[in-house]
């Protein structure tokens, strides 16, 4: 399997076959079923209710992005979406209060190279004169980059914003990125706070685009995803919000992730 991107014809999640950063690899541990109960809260809100994982103050959906138990019991505002093509996509929760700057902390137990990828991840956003900045910090934080539990399936994992603030922490996953290529965590680590700043995957609607396989629509019913005006109808083979991604791949803002980040912030 492989997760957030895909590569000259190699699909690679942010999850990992070999690597998947979004999903999980054939030798991930057993996880426990889901309920249905809580599979059609997940499919009300217009999200992939296969291979939800629970995960810490919620649950794991398509392969990176976390459903906090907040937003499955309905206490915020649904996040309305309109199946299309491949195109940048957003939720309805949006970080407010423009303009701000978001602050970023790298937990002091993860290696030199986290702060690396977040400084490089900050200076792709920085450069681009959003309303929305971002600078890494040594206290606090608004997002955290923590540490994954051992034995994650996944490369790393996110949420969505929650009253007008940015969902609070990344998980990486020290199994891979430890050892992955400095600008493709880079780009893991932009893919990621995307989420916490309310994007959704490009691909979401057919995430076989980016990560090969049998065709997957990550959400339905005509919610999930808002399409961003100005940005294409057709594939987008560089967005930094594809779902999946291979060791070695760089993904920068293409042009249109830029429109996409300037239309919203």
């Amino acid at each position: 399997m492989r997760k957030l991107i895909t590569i000259t014809g190699i699909p690679v999640l942010l999850c990992f076959v070999l690597l998947i950063s979004c999903k999980k690899s054939n030798n991930e541990p057993t996880v426990q079923p889901i309920g249905d109960e809580v599979l059609a809260k997940i499919k009300n809100l217009g999200f992939s209710t296969e291979n939800v994982q629970a995960h810490e103050g919620g649950y794991l959906v398509e392969g990176d992005i976390v459903l906090t138990n907040e937003i499955l019991n309905g206490t915020l505002d649904p996040k309305t979406l309109r199946i299309a093509e491949v195109e940048q996509y957003r939720t309805t929760a949006l970080v407010t209060g423009l303009p701000r700057t978001i602050s970023i902390r790298v937990n002091a137990s993860l290696p030199a190279r986290y702060a690396q990828a977040v400084d490089g991840a900050v200076a792709r956003y920085n450069a681009l004169n959003l309303q929305l900045r971002f600078a890494r910090v040594t206290s606090g934080g608004n997002i955290v980059i923590n540490p994954a539990p051992s034995g994650s399936g996944y490369l790393a994992s996110a949420g969505f914003p929650s009253g007008g603030n940015p969902y609070s922490q990344v998980l990486v996953n020290r199994s891979y990125l430890d050892t992955w290529n400095i600008n493709t965590v880079i780009s893991i680590i932009a893919h990621e706070v995307g989420h916490c700043i309310g994007f959704r995957h490009t691909d979401y609607m057919g995430r076989q685009y980016s990560c090969g396989g049998s065709p997957v629509n990550e959400g339905s019913a005509g919610v999930g995803a808002i399409h961003i005006p100005g940005t294409p109808t057709g594939p987008d083979p560089n967005s930094w919000m594809l779902a999946c991604i291979n060791n070695g791949v760089n993904r920068p803002f293409n042009a249109n992730d830029v429109i996409a980040l300037n239309y919203l912030y």
